[in-house]
Order: C-alpha cells, then structure tokens, then sequence
C-alpha cells in the first residue's frame, strides 16, 4: 500500500536534491566559462587599449612631464601638462603660446639622464616618455616671444623686452623677483622659426643662451610638437594655460602686419631704382 504523497505523479525529495545539485555544477561550469574567457581576453583588451592610447598621443594630445624649473612658476618640477598637437594645423604659432619642442639636432637637454642598463627598461622608458610619466631628454617647454619677421629686443629704459618696439608687461607670469632679462640681446626672427623664452629667466637655458648656435637662438617652427594647453597632474594645480594678456596689445598685431608691407617695399625700392636707371641709359 502505498504512503501518503507518494503517487505516481509524485517527485521523491531525493531526485529534488539530485536536480539543485546538477544546477550547481552546470552554474559553476558556466561561470569558470565566463572567468576563463576574461583571462584570455585581457591581454587583447590591454593592447588594444594601448594602442589606441599611443594614437591619440601621436596625431592629437599628449602628456608631458616637466622637469626642470625654466617655466617656474607657471609649472613646476613634476607637473604634467596636455600638449595639443592638432591646433598648429588650423592656426600659426602665436606669441604667449608654451611650446613643447624637439631639440633633437640643436640644443643640448637641460636635465641629463641616464642611459637604460638593459632594453627592457629602455622600452619602459620610453613607454614613461609617450604617457608622460618621466622626461624626455630632448623635449623642452617654452614660452613663445618672437614669431617671424619680429624684432625682439632687452632691454628698454625701463627694462622690458620690446617686440617690434612695443614694450611687454610679463609681471603675470615671471618668476617672482626675476627681471625680464639679465642679458642684453637683439635679434631679428627670421622666416619659419620662434624665438623662446622661460618664464624663470635667471634659471632657463632658452633663446638668449644659444645665440652662438645656428639660428642665432631661434628653434625651427617644424620641430614644435604642440601647444600646452593645461595641467593636469597634480589634481590642485589643474588649471588651464591661457596666451597672457600683454600678448593681445594691437601694436603687435599692428606691427606684424605691416611686416610684410615693409619687406615688399624694402625689395620694391632698389627694383625701382635700377629700372629708371636702365632707362636714362636708353635715353643716353
């Protein structure tokens, strides 16, 4: 006779255990599946990442490290700024700009650093250079003063640095107690290089000290990799890197665009001349 809830259509309790523990594994399973599947995954997921971070830093920003106190106090030792690498392709250098550029060629590194003992931390660092968590050796950062075609002067009576004869007013970015600068110097920027200068000018190795180089001081316009656009580390000097002020006085902009108008009438004149005597000489 058969017990009370025991028919034929009845699930004994034992084949209930024997159903949640078959679950169980077949859970487990899918979920060492999923774990399993990640590892494997991660490694693509990091190159990739790695990837795409080096090709936004090679066509569009990238972080810089700064090493040295030339720009003080704009930016500090161990700041690290964004560099826009796209905006010279859509507007020229301009005076007040900070430039990163390449002194590969031309300037001696202002900060030496070792070579790598081994390869391996060779391509650590330059894997800290293109995320810019250590310095490049040949990389410097500078304010831009003197664009082609101007005058760049130290000192005026008062002591300024003059461009195009029109005096800077460089209070809100100098080093504290700093004077413009503690060299005389004139110089005429030629055709398609910059005329730089830091921000701590008893301390940076800028323009004025490779006057006896080629270029006369001057860097070439090409080797410029970007513009500083802000700091980013450390999180309390974050801050955007605006063009100052003095750099927006309408003399200058006056004065560079009547650059090329001078020129032209500087070569027209003697053109001029030599035509009117070609044509006495027909006369005669």
């Amino acid at each position: 006779m058969a017990s009370e809830g025991q028919g034929p259509g009845t699930r004994r309790p034992a084949e209930d255990g024997v159903d949640v523990v078959a679950e169980d594994v077949k859970q487990n399973a899918e979920d060492g599946k999923k774990k399993g599947s990640f590892w494997r995954e991660l490694p693509v997921l990091i190159v990739v990442a790695l990837a795409l971070a080096l090709l936004i830093k090679s066509f569009v920003v990238q972080a810089f490290y700064i090493p040295s106190e030339s720009m003080e106090n704009t930016l500090l030792i161990n700041d690290r700024v964004l560099v826009n690498k796209l905006v010279y392709h859509v507007r020229d250098i301009e005076r007040g700009d900070i430039v990163v550029f390449s002194g590969v060629d031309s300037w001696d590194p202002e900060v030496k650093l070792e070579e790598p003992s081994n390869p391996i931390a060779a391509g650590l660092r330059w894997l800290g250079t293109a995320f810019g968590v250590v310095p490049g050796e040949k990389d410097y950062i500078k304010r831009v003063i003197g664009v082609p075609g101007d005058k760049v002067k130290c000192c005026d009576e008062q002591g300024r640095v003059t461009v195009n004869g029109v005096p800077l007013s460089e209070k809100s970015y100098l080093y504290p107690g700093d004077e413009p600068s503690g060299r005389e110097f004139e110089v005429t920027v030629p055709p398609d290089r910059l005329w730089v200068m830091g921000d701590h000018r008893s301390v940076s190795w800028d323009s004025r000290l490779h006057m006896g180089d080629p270029g006369g001081g001057t860097i070439p316009a090409d080797k410029v990799i970007g513009r500083a656009f802000v700091i980013v580390w450390p999180f309390n000097r974050a801050k955007i890197l605006p063009i100052p002020e003095t750099f927006a006085q309408p003399a200058l902009q006056a004065a560079l665009g009547a650059a090329p108008f001078v020129a032209g009438f500087a070569g027209a004149v003697p053109l001029v001349t030599l035509r009117r005597r070609l044509v006495r000489r027909r006369r005669t």
